[in-house]
């Protein structure tokens, strides 16, 4: 959704740290517009003003977690770094970064069905566009000869994603592990599982 004066004012962000929490807290479909605006101090006015919608919100909160991953993706992909490197640093920042952003991912995987058409349409194509990049390192290292070709490599991304999905299922922050050691087990995890 394209926010108006491209959302860097106080009340845009106000307003998405305050769906964020309450979306987490309560969940998407159990947050009113109306409550999100009284935490908020504004009107619904205000809102529309920024954006359009409560899916609006929904799809923002997701964009800018997957913006940030995309980012960081297109920055370890475009290394040149072996693709061994690149593709064990990729899938430990995708853990690393949904971690450290777990209220976004974990608002993201639950009331993705929320969205309307139009927008469940752009997260899909956005979701396909990292999978697609992530996927091409998987396929360099295959065809290179680095990774075993015994697993097709959409699966392999679906088997990695599928793990970075769960985050928010079972991840406490008071928990024995850094995110960071998270990451580099679950990216460890991927490596062994694509040796040849």
């Amino acid at each position: 959704m394209a926010q108006r004066n491209g959302g860097r004012g106080e009340v845009p962000q106000r307003l998405l740290a305050i769906a964020t929490r309450l979306f987490a807290e309560r969940g998407y479909e159990r947050t009113s517009v109306q409550e999100i605006v009284d935490a908020a101090g504004v009107t619904k006015g205000a809102l529309y003003h920024y954006f359009g919608s409560k899916d609006d919100l929904l799809h923002e909160i997701y964009g800018r977690l997957l913006r940030l991953q995309q980012q960081r993706l297109d920055a370890v992909a475009g290394s040149g770094a072996p693709v061994a490197e690149r593709l064990r640093a990729a899938a430990a920042d995708v853990v690393v970064s949904s971690i450290e952003n777990i209220d976004d991912a974990t608002i993201f995987f639950r009331s993705m069905h929320q969205l309307g058409p139009e927008q469940l349409k752009k997260v899909r194509a956005e979701r396909r566009r990292y999978h697609e990049r992530f996927r091409a390192l998987v396929e360099e290292g295959q065809q290179a000869g680095i990774f075993s070709t015994a697993t097709p490599a959409d699966l392999v991304v679906f088997y990695h994603f599928g793990a970075v999905h769960q985050l928010s299922q079972w991840y406490r922050p008071e928990g024995p592990m850094t995110p960071q050691e998270i990451g580099d087990h679950l990216a460890d995890l991927l490596m062994r599982a694509l040796r040849p």
